[in-house]
């Protein structure tokens, strides 16, 4: 009879015990905020892992001496529309030294598309009042958008007096043209840009033409690119970028980055024993830029210079970044507490090569703009929510590889996922 029991109770213990489950913690920040605006930006400046880049470089990196505090609010009772404010300044005030201080008021008319809003931005520096906005329709590809600063304290050129764009973009092919309304007409156009993507490959050109001459002819009004990727837009993928890059016909800029999804193994007392793993995302990034002009080096300008920088989110809460260039280092460490709002606090430190001093920055951010959710995709990939965990049935845990995870994720179906986290396939 006792044999029979201890059956049973072994029995039920392995029908009835939880399944083994990996952590998937969500992005710090994703979706970037830089890519809210990029329907105001051609796409030249946006593509060849440029918004990647500039994130990874800026992101969480303070300047030296300096704090940063910035509130991210959206109501909710309104979620069409959220508000930005910044202030910002140096650690021991000098008399010559001001704390500056901006907000930005946002109108997006769907939550889930941020292509089609209107905003107004407000400053303690020039500009004091401006006011942008953008309209897309994604059905057709076309896009309007405009920039007006509407209070500044000078108005010195006719970019002052605004900017107008319009747009085309589809899954392989981006153009557009951005004019001042009140410019002269050796200022028109502003910019003229064509991005087209075929396969793995992306190629671009982009017109900015000089005041002093504007000829079509004239190779320092051009610029030109192209890039090779692989893997999608979800930061749920792997992907890379490497790209290269002439500037002018003045500058060449060579540039590569990679965002990896790992997994590891996980012990953590604080777990449960079904928790066996967690992922993590690396991010690395390189770009060099060098002048291909005698006139600069003639002028004893400082002709080429390159910056290394890598990122490291170990779970939900702790991200570490570091940088590296040939004048100074910066290490950056940020924690999050995903409460609502959200409250991320960072500090950086900055090493100096002249003197050798270290130097410190530091960040606190609230925000309830972005909010970690997932949700299902398939048997082999379950997010659950609000845990963030997902079954750990499709993983190969071997000693000395990397666990592998097959699921749709791996194969491009996104339709489980949440439209945050969808690659925008549609639009290059």
């Amino acid at each position: 009879m006792l044999i029979w029991k201890w059956i049973v109770s072994w029995y039920r213990n392995e029908v009835e015990s939880p399944p083994p489950v990996v952590l998937v913690p969500p992005l710090f920040d994703f979706p970037p905020i830089a890519a809210r605006n990029r329907m105001l930006e051609s796409s030249y400046d946006v593509v060849f892992g440029k918004l990647a880049l500039r994130c990874l470089f800026n992101d969480y990196f303070q300047q030296p001496k300096h704090f940063v505090t910035r509130i991210m609010l959206k109501p909710i009772d309104d979620p069409h529309v959220d508000l930005i404010a910044t202030v910002s300044g140096p650690l021991d005030q000098k008399p010559d030294e001001n704390i500056n201080g901006n907000a930005l008021f946002r109108w997006q008319s769907d939550v889930n598309d941020p292509h089609t809003f209107m905003d107004l931005y407000v400053s303690t520096s020039d500009p004091v009042l401006q006011m942008r906005s953008c309209a897309y329709y994604p059905r057709y590809g076309f896009g309007a958008f405009g920039v007006f600063p509407l209070l500044l304290k000078n108005r010195e050129t006719s970019q002052d007096s605004g900017v107008m764009g319009l747009r085309y973009g589809s899954g392989n092919l981006s153009c557009g043209v951005t004019l001042m309304p009140f410019a002269k007409k050796d200022e028109l156009p502003k910019s003229v840009w064509l991005v087209s993507k075929i396969g793995r490959v992306t190629a671009g050109v982009q017109y900015e033409p000089h005041h002093e001459n504007a000829k079509l002819s004239n190779l320092m009004n051009w610029s030109c690119a192209m890039a090779y990727g692989v893997g999608s837009q979800s930061p749920l993928s792997p992907s890379f970028n490497f790209s290269l890059e002439l500037v002018k016909s003045s500058q060449f800029v060579a540039s590569f980055y990679q965002h990896m999804v790992v997994q590891r193994r996980v012990k953590n007392p604080l777990e449960e024993n079904t928790v066996v793993g967690i992922t993590n995302y690396i991010d690395f990034g390189f770009e060099l830029q060098t002048s291909v002009d005698d006139a600069i080096a003639a002028n004893n300008i400082s002709d080429s210079t390159f910056q290394i920088a890598a990122s490291w989110q170990a779970n939900k809460n702790f991200l570490v970044k570091a940088k590296a260039g040939p004048k100074s280092s910066t290490m950056a460490l940020a924690f999050k507490s995903w409460w609502k709002p959200s409250f991320t606090f960072s500090i950086s430190a900055t090493r100096d090569r002249a003197d050798g001093q270290v130097q410190y920055g530091f960040g606190l951010q609230s925000e309830s703009l972005r909010e970690a959710s997932y949700q299902r995709a398939d048997p082999n990939f379950v997010m659950l929510t609000p845990s963030k965990e997902h079954l750990a049935e499709g993983i190969v845990w071997e000693t000395g590889k990397r666990p592998m995870l097959q699921s749709d994720i791996d194969a491009g179906h996104f339709d489980g996922l949440p439209r945050e986290l969808r690659p925008l396939d549609k639009i290059l």
